[in-house]
């Protein structure tokens, strides 16, 4: 018996397969089923296109454009206006959140209109952007602005509030003055909630453009999916979400990298 133990114990371990095979996998089970479901007979022609009529009409997009503007225009525009909205909310969301995170007095002042503003969806301030602004760039933008800056400022706020005190009171302690304690202490320190909020906020920023684009939008990935949805063009609709998802999925893997080069001391 106490050999069998010893023996048991010190057995190999089976061998894991690493993540990228379960990642892999899981894309070809989801290509299994398009195709599945995408085959005749299975649901109502023309409700979910094929990979070869998603090929088809992807090359006819990319040569031919839609509407008469070429897709790269409709991509840039989408980005155009989610940049302009996410880069204002960031400048003002950050410095105001860092405030309010640090200073007691400013975070009550500002905090109460902040909790109010917050739990009102994007969506709902639509019809007021397009009263005010109109449906040109602006209101769109001052949309996303909105999105960018409500969270950008939360996480900078609550990394600037909870921020360990006994850093800040050894930083005093040293000479610092409230000055140098802010920008040489809980600046770096809340780092990391700022980025947490800022891909947070341009992730929303992605998705509301193409919902500001539904209303009155003459370009934009947003316009050529709802027209063309209207149209019944139901392959361009899945190259539209599709192009949707990518673009986001690359605005994310570099506001990572960014993360990673900026705050590369970040769980060490």
């Amino acid at each position: 018996m106490p050999a069998a133990r010893a023996a048991s114990a010190t057995a190999p371990e089976p061998r894991r397969l690493p993540d990228w095979v379960w990642s892999a996998g899981a894309v070809a089970a989801l290509l299994a089923a398009w195709l599945v479901l995408s085959a005749p007979g299975v649901l109502k022609p023309g409700y979910l296109p094929t990979p070869r009529e998603m090929g088809v009409t992807l090359v006819e997009l990319v040569g031919q454009g839609y509407q008469g503007k070429p897709l790269w225009e409709h991509v840039g525009i989408s980005l155009f206006r989610t940049f302009s909205g996410f880069v204002l909310g960031a400048l003002l969301g950050v410095p105001l959140g860092l405030l309010t995170g640090y200073s007691r007095r400013a975070g009550a002042m500002v905090s109460p209109i902040m909790a109010f503003i917050r739990p009102i969806p994007p969506i709902a301030f639509i019809p007021m952007a397009v009263l005010y602004f109109g449906l040109g760039e602006v209101g769109k933008i001052v949309l996303i602005f909105f999105v960018s800056f409500n969270y950008v400022q939360t996480n900078a706020h609550a990394g600037a509030a909870n921020f360990p005190i006994a850093w800040r009171r050894a930083a005093e302690s040293l000479g610092m003055t409230r000055a140098q304690v802010f920008l040489r202490i809980v600046m770096p320190g809340a780092l990391p909630a700022i980025f947490t909020g800022l891909k947070v906020a341009l992730a929303l920023s992605w998705a509301v453009v193409v919902a500001a684009e539904l209303v009155g939008a003459q370009s934009g990935l947003g316009f050529m999916i709802s027209d063309a949805a209207l149209l019944f063009r139901i392959p361009v609709v899945f190259i539209g979400i599709a192009l949707i998802g990518v673009i986001g999925l690359l605005l994310n893997l570099a506001l990572n990298a960014l993360e990673a080069r900026v705050v590369h001391w970040k769980g060490r």
